[in-house]
């Protein structure tokens, strides 16, 4: 969602513009959530949004990531890039609870809702040093996470099985980049059309195959797969084989976002700069839905064939208008907080972390 240090040189459109992409993807999968309960169809968007958005943005988060000696810097940017907003908004949500519900319940060691990503991440950084110290840093990562799903101990206390369940995507978008994959392959070289047509075809098809066997999909919890959390057990599948349940999991969402990216614009577009603001949309966008789901007018809209489109359009003007400049001025204190006082050396809070 970030770049973390060192930045590139020079920003790549192709980037920005697939962060604001899979952004729009993630205010999506919250926002159509509720239609799930009354429709196939939008439980068919759900689960098709599930299956990649989060690895694809654990895979990017990792391409602009460095493996190098944490410098004093860097372990600071750390704390307030990642940290330090997860508490602000943590406490914001206890807040809002409690107005909403008259209940609440402070443990930051569970975070609320989608603020589980930043903790993730703040992991991941700091474990690439170390991983990128062994030989095959792809296939421990994977490893860690099949393995990790055995271990019912392990729970979602300060994100930690969803940040080794997804480590692999982290891990990959390192190495794509500490091995110049990108330019050695051409990836962001100009793409024929009939290699869109065919990345189009893989994403509809799955969207297809998420309809029609939408039921079998529900009756094995697939979505719930899809969120890295829980342990094999406690998804019902206790037996020896859970495991490669995983890795087909995250196959699947490897070729979805093969073809998602495949479908991203190379050039400078009117909504590039945007995806520089990840970070807003991320932090601010559950704010914006809060009231809409738990009030209750998602449930029963008919028809769905026209609200689903609605709904879509609806995330990306949410996408919009939270990483647009006033929003961004308004709410900086809370989402890039400059905490100089915080430190002994006052100039390691006092920059401003690009995004």
């Amino acid at each position: 969602m970030t770049d973390a240090t060192p930045s590139p040189p020079t920003r790549v459109p192709f980037w920005d513009n697939a962060r604001f992409a899979a952004i729009v993807l993630v205010v999506l999968g919250h926002a159509i959530q509720r239609l799930t309960y009354d429709s196939d169809a939008a439980e068919a968007v759900y689960l098709l949004v599930y299956a990649f958005h989060m690895p694809l943005f654990a895979l990017v988060s990792g391409y602009f990531s460095s493996a190098a000696e944490p410098t004093r810097r860097r372990m600071a940017r750390l704390f307030t890039d990642l940290v330090a907003p997860y508490v602000i908004f943590e406490t914001l949500w206890t807040i809002t609870q409690f107005l909403v519900t008259g209940r609440t319940n402070l443990d930051p060691a569970q975070p609320s809702w989608t603020l589980w990503f930043l903790l993730a991440l703040a992991l991941f950084r700091l474990v690439l040093p170390y991983l990128a110290l062994l030989r095959g840093p792809l296939v421990w990562a994977l490893a860690i996470s099949v393995v990790a799903g055995y271990l019912p101990s392990i729970d979602s206390t300060f994100s930690v099985s969803r940040f080794l369940g997804l480590l692999p995507f982290f891990t990959l978008g390192w190495w794509l980049r500490e091995n110049d994959v990108v330019a050695r392959v051409g990836l962001l070289a100009a793409r024929p059309v009939w290699l869109r047509l065919i990345a189009a075809g893989v994403l509809a098809g799955a969207g297809v195959l998420a309809y029609v066997f939408v039921d079998a999909w529900s009756a094995m919890r697939l979505g719930t797969w899809f969120f890295f959390v829980d342990a094999y057990v406690d998804l019902d599948a206790p037996q020896w084989w859970a495991g490669a349940v995983r890795l087909a999991i995250i196959a699947l969402a490897l070729v979805l976002m093969t073809a998602f990216l495949a479908l991203i614009p190379r050039r400078e577009t009117r909504w590039t700069p945007l995806g520089r603001y990840t970070m807003y949309v991320y932090l601010l966008h559950t704010f914006v839905l809060y009231p809409f789901r738990q009030s209750g007018v998602l449930r029963g809209l008919e028809p769905v064939w026209l609200w689903i489109p609605v709904v879509v359009l609806a995330s990306v003007v949410i996408a919009v208008v939270l990483s647009s400049s006033p929003v961004r001025r308004l709410t900086r204190p809370l989402v890039e907080p400059r905490m100089p006082w915080l430190y002994r050396d006052r100039e390691l809070g006092a920059g401003r972390s690009a995004r």
